[in-house]
C-alpha cells in the first residue's frame, strides 16, 4: 500500500482557483498511475481525473474537462490537481488515489465553492 495525504482544499469563490497536493509514501510511487476522484454529500464517489504513471496519458471527466488539470512529481512523489473557474458545484472532498491493487487512499480534503 501507498500512504496519500492530501492538501490544499479550503473556501474560495466561485470563478476562483485552488490547487491540491497529494504527497505519497511507502512503496515506489512511480510505477502507478494517479487519479483523483471526488465525493459531494449524498452522492457517490466520483472521478475526476486520470495520470498515467510517467505522466504521458491523462484523462478528465466531462464535467471539469477544460478547467482542471493533473500532474505528478516522481521525484517529489507527488500529484496535483490544479483546479480553475471553480463552481459551486464542484464543492465535494476531493480523494486523490494510487492504481494499486487494491486501490490506495488518501483522507481527503475538503474544497468548498461559494456562489
Amino acid at each position: 500500500q501507498v500512504q496519500l495525504v492530501e492538501s490544499g482544499g479550503g473556501l474560495v469563490q466561485a470563478g476562483g482557483s485552488l490547487r491540491l497536493s497529494c504527497a505519497a509514501s511507502g512503496r515506489t510511487f512511480s510505477g502507478y498511475a494517479v487519479g483523483w476522484f471526488r465525493q459531494a454529500p449524498g452522492k457517490e464517489r466520483e472521478f475526476v481525473a486520470f495520470c498515467s504513471s510517467s505522466g504521458g496519458i491523462t484523462s478528465y471527466a466531462e464535467s471539469v474537462k477544460g478547467r482542471f488539470t493533473i500532474s505528478r512529481d516522481n521525484f517529489k512523489n507527488t500529484v496535483y490537481l490544479q483546479m480553475s473557474s471553480l463552481k459551486p458545484e464542484d464543492t465535494a472532498v476531493y480523494y486523490c488515489t494510487v492504481y494499486t491493487e487494491p486501490k490506495s487512499w488518501g483522507q481527503g480534503t475538503q474544497v468548498t465553492v461559494s456562489s
